[in-house]
Protein backbone atom coordinates (compact mmCIF):
# COMPACT_ATOMS: atom_id res chain seq x y z
CA UNK A 1 0.00 0.00 0.00
CA UNK A 2 1.53 3.32 -0.90
CA UNK A 3 0.53 6.63 0.93
CA UNK A 4 0.29 9.83 -0.31
CA UNK A 5 -0.27 13.25 1.46
CA UNK A 6 -2.03 16.20 -0.41
CA UNK A 7 -4.14 18.93 1.39
CA UNK A 8 -7.46 19.51 0.64
CA UNK A 9 -11.01 21.14 1.70
CA UNK A 10 -14.27 20.16 2.73
CA UNK A 11 -16.89 21.87 1.17
CA UNK A 12 -20.57 22.43 2.32
CA UNK A 13 -21.90 19.44 1.01
CA UNK A 14 -19.32 17.23 3.17
CA UNK A 15 -17.38 16.50 0.28
CA UNK A 16 -13.59 16.22 -0.07
CA UNK A 17 -11.90 18.33 -2.41
CA UNK A 18 -7.95 18.04 -3.13
CA UNK A 19 -5.73 21.07 -3.95
CA UNK A 20 -3.78 18.97 -6.47
CA UNK A 21 -4.73 15.63 -8.44
CA UNK A 22 -3.40 12.57 -6.85
CA UNK A 23 -0.94 10.57 -9.34
CA UNK A 24 -2.76 7.30 -9.32
CA UNK A 25 -3.13 5.74 -13.17
CA UNK A 26 -5.80 3.20 -12.27
CA UNK A 27 -9.23 2.63 -10.52
CA UNK A 28 -8.47 1.14 -7.30
CA UNK A 29 -10.02 0.88 -4.24
CA UNK A 30 -8.38 3.62 -1.41
CA UNK A 31 -8.18 4.27 2.71
CA UNK A 32 -8.85 8.30 3.46
CA UNK A 33 -7.65 9.49 7.18
CA UNK A 34 -9.14 12.61 7.74
CA UNK A 35 -7.04 15.46 9.95
CA UNK A 36 -8.79 18.57 10.95
CA UNK A 37 -7.18 21.11 11.54
CA UNK A 38 -6.72 22.08 15.56
CA UNK A 39 -7.76 26.10 15.00
CA UNK A 40 -11.05 24.49 13.50
CA UNK A 41 -12.03 22.69 15.97
CA UNK A 42 -10.33 21.59 19.41
CA UNK A 43 -10.20 18.61 21.54
CA UNK A 44 -7.93 18.51 23.97
CA UNK A 45 -7.81 14.40 23.90
CA UNK A 46 -6.37 14.28 20.12
CA UNK A 47 -3.30 13.21 19.24
CA UNK A 48 -0.95 15.56 18.39
CA UNK A 49 -0.55 15.18 13.83
CA UNK A 50 3.43 15.04 14.02
CA UNK A 51 2.87 12.22 16.74
CA UNK A 52 0.49 10.44 14.28
CA UNK A 53 2.41 10.75 11.53
CA UNK A 54 5.65 8.52 13.36
CA UNK A 55 2.52 6.04 14.12
CA UNK A 56 1.61 5.93 10.57
CA UNK A 57 5.50 5.58 9.64
CA UNK A 58 6.43 3.22 11.80
CA UNK A 59 3.47 0.73 11.38
CA UNK A 60 4.16 0.53 6.98
CA UNK A 61 7.71 -0.14 8.03
CA UNK A 62 6.66 -2.99 10.41
CA UNK A 63 4.33 -4.55 7.80
CA UNK A 64 7.09 -4.29 4.94
CA UNK A 65 8.72 -6.08 7.33
CA UNK A 66 6.31 -8.63 8.30
CA UNK A 67 5.81 -7.77 11.74
CA UNK A 68 1.94 -8.17 12.19
CA UNK A 69 -0.54 -8.84 14.28
CA UNK A 70 -2.85 -11.98 14.04
CA UNK A 71 -6.62 -10.52 13.14
CA UNK A 72 -7.82 -12.10 16.33
CA UNK A 73 -5.32 -10.86 18.80
CA UNK A 74 -5.70 -7.12 17.40
CA UNK A 75 -8.55 -5.96 20.05
CA UNK A 76 -7.48 -7.81 22.77
CA UNK A 77 -7.32 -5.60 26.01
CA UNK A 78 -9.28 -2.67 24.26
CA UNK A 79 -12.65 -2.23 25.97
CA UNK A 80 -15.05 -1.60 23.23
CA UNK A 81 -18.16 -0.98 25.02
Amino acid sequence: MKAFEVMGKVDEKGQLLLDKPLEIYTSSQVRVIILVSDDIESDPDDTPIQEIKESLKTALQEAKAGKRIPWEKMWEGIDTE
